[in-house]
């Protein structure tokens, strides 16, 4: 059960935040653009304790080249529950053929049939995760 009896949120253990972003495909990476916060929905898969995300030349990977801090979200709910997992991190982009190798065999499959050629790995400094169980205003709350 999500949440806990004192409250309808609760804490996840780091392995299970990493099992809920393992679970998903779609998530959103906050990065700084001209001193700017901008936020851009990826899809993306977990490798080796790390998010890898696929993409095309623009603003999503310039931005990650000048600010590699970024943080990045992803979440999933149904009528009952939710979660929301945030990974802090550093952003890097793959360039060697060998780091280019092991992303290709990781299967981010673009979603849309623009070239995407790039490869963002984010290494984690921070991983935090919540549960929340739905339901109306507490009296006491």
């Amino acid at each position: 059960m999500i949440g806990s009896e004192a409250g309808p949120v609760a804490a996840m253990s780091e392995p299970e935040s990493w099992a809920r972003l393992a679970s998903s495909t779609f998530g959103r990476l906050a990065i700084s653009v001209d001193d700017q916060p901008d936020v851009f929905p990826v899809n993306f898969v977990v490798q080796n304790r790390s998010i890898l995300i696929r993409t095309a030349e623009g603003t999503k990977l310039a931005g990650a080249a000048v600010n590699q801090r970024v943080a990045f979200e992803v979440d999933d709910h149904d009528a009952v529950e939710g979660w929301s997992v945030v990974v802090k991190g550093d952003a890097r982009i793959m360039t060697s053929s060998d780091e280019l190798a092991v992303a290709e065999r990781a299967q981010v499959l673009p979603w849309i049939t623009t070239p995407k050629r790039q490869f963002i790995r984010i290494t984690p400094s921070d991983i935090t995760g919540r549960t929340f169980r739905f339901g109306g205003e507490s009296a006491t709350g």
